[in-house]
């Protein structure tokens, strides 16, 4: 049994991770400040959490060093943080704020105290400029983007501890993530989760594209599987853990790709709504209801808004790179 910490545990991902968790019978403590998430991610059918999470705004430092000085944390998996794309580039002082300086506080946390293993929730959105495909971890082009800049920056202070500390860090880059506990009711809902609702609700979904893009998917529970690997199943990976202290990135994917086209006509198909239309619309109208991106001395690139919602993507998930300190690699 591991003594574990969960950061953002009410969101999609997160809330997954934390069940798994605890089934597998781990000592976990988890929190969430509630701003991009909801309490029925919660609730299961054998287990309902929202009396045990703790309402916490990660960026509370002196609860959070009580915490980890209390706790022994054997590992950390640091899942807050600022994530649509939109509400990031509108507000790039907060996303930096949460996403850069917080983690690394954080990390400094699980430094002083001994965190056995910290793991980050990072991104695709970091390749969004590469042109070589499937992405592969060691290859990143400088993204353009606030939301892809703050988790490529946090990941270079997490390489930076590594280097400095020797502590254990993995990185998830994860793909589009689908599954229960979607988020559909943010403003800009994953398109899978987006899709689902406007159809549920008799709707036409509106794709700021020809949908034509191919993009990589990867189911909750798969990636969730991974994540309770990597942080407790040592056993089951030993054949690639032959060093003590270790810096990985891993991206999280399933190394294909569909178009939103095809995953429109899956989803209409399941759920008996072939007779609802879908409407294209031009793509420099996808972040129209932050209307702030669009005035001013210099407004945002309409090339490179085109660019994001036509974007294609795709991620190695073979093979499987092992980063130790002196900059060696090994295959599984």
């Amino acid at each position: 049994m591991s003594k574990i910490l969960i950061t953002g545990a009410a969101g999609f991902i997160s809330s997954k991770l934390l069940y798994r968790l605890y089934k597998d019978g781990n000592d976990v403590i988890f929190l969430d400040n509630f701003s991009y998430c909801h309490d029925d991610n919660l609730v299961f059918e054998d287990k309902d959490f929202r009396k045990e999470i703790l309402n916490v705004d990660i960026r509370n430092e002196r609860y959070l060093d009580t915490l980890f000085k209390e706790n022994n944390f054997d590992i950390v998996y640091h899942f807050a943080g600022i994530t649509p794309l939109p509400d990031c580039q509108n507000n790039p002082a907060f996303a930096i704020d949460v996403n850069v300086k917080w983690t690394i506080i954080l990390l400094e946390l699980a430094r002083k105290y001994g965190v056995k293993k910290f793991i980050f929730a990072s991104t695709s959105a970091v390749y969004e400029n590469n042109t070589d495909f499937p992405s592969v971890e060691e290859n990143v082009r400088q993204p353009s983007l606030i939301y892809p800049n703050t988790k490529y920056a946090a990941e270079l202070f997490l390489k930076s501890y590594f280097d400095c500390y020797n502590m254990p860090i993995t990185i998830f880059r994860f793909a589009n993530v689908y599954g229960p506990h979607m988020d559909c009711l943010r403003t800009k809902p994953p398109v899978i989760a987006y899709i689902i609702k406007e159809l549920y609700f008799d709707r036409s979904p509106v794709i700021h594209s020809s949908g034509n893009q191919e993009r990589d998917f990867i189911y909750v529970d798969d990636l969730v599987d991974l994540a309770v690997k990597v942080g407790c199943d040592i056993k089951k990976i030993s054949n690639v853990r032959k060093c003590d202290s270790q810096f990985e990135i891993l991206n999280v994917s399933s190394n294909k790709t569909i178009s939103i086209n095809k995953i429109i006509e899956i989803i209409k198909t399941k759920m008996k709504k072939s007779h609802i239309d879908t409407i294209y619309e031009d793509p420099l109208n996808y972040w129209k209801e932050y209307s702030e991106l669009y005035i001013g001395a210099f407004p945002i690139n309409k090339n490179l808004l085109e660019k994001e919602v036509q974007k294609y993507t795709c991620l190695s998930n073979v093979p499987f790179h092992q980063f130790t300190k002196d900059g060696a690699e090994r295959e599984k």
